[in-house]
C-alpha cells in the first residue's frame, strides 16, 4: 500500500504545473548581460508579472525571497527599522514562530512590542489593537489549528490607528482568498506547492530596511543573486492555487469534516472553530502524547503532524494551544491532519481505518 500524506499544512506536495514550469529554465544569472543572463531575467520577469496579476498588484510591489520565514522577517523587521519614530509593534500570541521571533528581535533592539492574547479558538480580536500601534502583524489563518482570522477587520482597525499592516499569508492561500488592503503580505513557496522560495508583497510607498546588503536586486529590498527557479515555482504555484481554490476547497471541506467527526468520536477535543481552513482536522488528547501518536501513525503508513513543523524536534507544548487556554496535558497531546489537492477518497477511507486502529490501541499515557 502506498503511504497516505495528511500533512499538507506542513508542506504541500509539489504541483504538476510547477514541475512542468521547471523543466527548461535557463541557467544564467539574471543580472548578467549575456544571452543566458537575459533568458534568466526574462523568466524572472514573467514570474513577477504572474504573481502581480494574481494579487492585483504592480510588478514593483513583488519581492521574491528564499522562504516564507525570510518574507515575514523582511516585512516586520524591515518596516520597523524604517519607522520615522519608534512606535508599538503589535501581534497575537498564537502567531507563527517566524512572526513571534521577529517581534522578539525588535524588542531586544529596543522597540516597544505588545503580544496580544487570543480567544479559545486562537482567533484575534481586532478591537484589541492598542492605540499607538505602528505595525500590526496578523496571520491569514492559524497554521496549527486552521482558524481563519478576521483580517479585513484587523486591517481596517489598524489603518484607522495609522498603523502599517503585515499579513502572514504563508498558511491559507491554497484554500481561501487573500484579503486586500494590507501593506505587506508574506508567502511561503512550499506551503503553496512550489517546494521552494518565498515572496513578499510590498505596497507602493512602504519602505523597508533590507536584511541583506549588497547589490540592488529585488528593487533594493533583498541583495544577492536572484533564485530564478524558486521565483518561477512560487509564482506558478500561487497562480494555480488562485485558479483552483474554490473547487479544491469544496472537496477538502468534506474530507476534513469526516476526519474531525472521527477524531471527536475517538475522544479528541477539537481545536479551532469556524471559519476554518477547509482542509484542517485538529484535536487534542488529554491522555495521549502527540509524538507517540505520530510515530504510530507513521509506522502504519500515514504522515500527520502535531502542529507547526517549524517546532519539530521540540518536546515543549504547542504555544498556540497554550495561548488558546488548553491545559499542559492537552497541549502535549495535539494531532493535526490536513488534506491536500491530491488526497483521494480511497486514501481517506484507509486513513480513517488507520487512525481508528492506532488510537484505539494507544493507551492513556502514564
Amino acid at each position: 500500500m502506498t503511504r497516505i500524506y495528511l500533512d499538507d499544512a506542513g508542506s504541500a506536495p509539489v504541483l504538476s504545473e510547477v514541475l512542468e514550469a521547471m523543466r527548461e529554465l535557463p541557467r544564467g544569472n539574471a543580472s548578467s548581460l549575456h544571452a543566458e543572463g537575459r533568458a534568466a531575467r526574462s523568466a524572472l520577469d514573467r514570474a513577477r508579472d504572474t504573481a502581480a496579476l494574481v494579487l492585483g498588484a504592480d510588478r514593483t510591489e513583488i519581492t521574491f525571497t528564499s522562504s516564507g520565514t525570510e518574507a515575514v522577517n523582511l516585512a516586520i523587521i524591515g518596516a520597523a527599522r524604517r519607522l520615522s519614530k519608534r512606535g508599538l509593534i503589535v501581534t497575537w500570541a498564537a502567531e507563527h514562530q517566524a512572526v513571534l521571533g521577529a517581534v522578539r528581535r525588535l524588542e531586544s533592539d529596543g522597540h516597544a512590542v505588545e503580544v496580544v492574547g487570543v480567544d479559545h479558538d486562537a482567533r484575534a480580536d481586532p478591537d484589541s489593537i492598542p492605540r499607538g500601534a505602528a505595525i500590526v502583524s496578523i496571520g491569514l489563518a492559524n497554521n496549527e489549528v486552521g482558524t481563519v482570522q478576521p483580517v479585513q477587520e484587523v486591517i481596517a482597525r489598524a489603518h484607522d490607528l495609522g498603523a502599517l499592516v503585515h499579513v502572514d499569508a504563508c498558511a491559507g492561500p491554497r484554500w481561501i482568498p487573500i484579503p486586500h488592503g494590507a501593506d505587506l503580505v508574506s508567502f511561503s513557496g512550499h506551503k503553496l506547492g512550489a517546494d521552494r522560495g518565498g515572496m513578499l508583497f510590498v505596497r507602493e510607498g512602504v519602505r523597508l530596511e533590507p536584511l541583506l546588503y549588497g547589490g540592488p536586486q529585488e528593487w533594493g529590498r533583498r541583495a544577492g543573486r536572484e533564485d530564478v527557479p524558486a521565483a518561477v515555482a512560487t509564482a506558478t504555484a500561487l497562480s494555480v492555487c488562485a485558479r483552483d481554490r474554490e473547487n479544491r476547497a469544496r472537496v477538502a471541506a468534506a474530507q476534513a469534516a469526516s476526519l474531525r467527526k472521527l477524531l471527536q468520536e475517538l475522544g479528541g477535543r477539537l481545536t479551532g472553530a469556524a471559519p476554518l481552513l477547509p482542509n484542517f482536522a485538529t484535536c487534542a488528547f488529554a491522555d495521549r502524547r502527540g509524538e507517540d501518536l505520530l510515530l504510530a501513525l507513521d509506522i502504519a503508513g500515514l504522515a500527520a503532524s502535531s502542529g507547526s513543523a517549524c517546532a519539530s524536534g521540540s518536546l515543549d507544548p504547542s504555544h498556540v494551544l497554550l495561548a488558546m487556554g488548553l491545559g499542559l496535558d492537552e497541549a502535549l497531546g495535539s494531532l493535526r491532519l490536513t488534506t491536500g489537492y491530491a488526497t483521494t477518497n480511497d486514501e481517506l477511507t484507509r486513513a480513517r481505518a488507520i487512525i481508528s486502529s492506532v488510537l484505539m490501541r494507544a493507551g492513556a499515557r502514564a
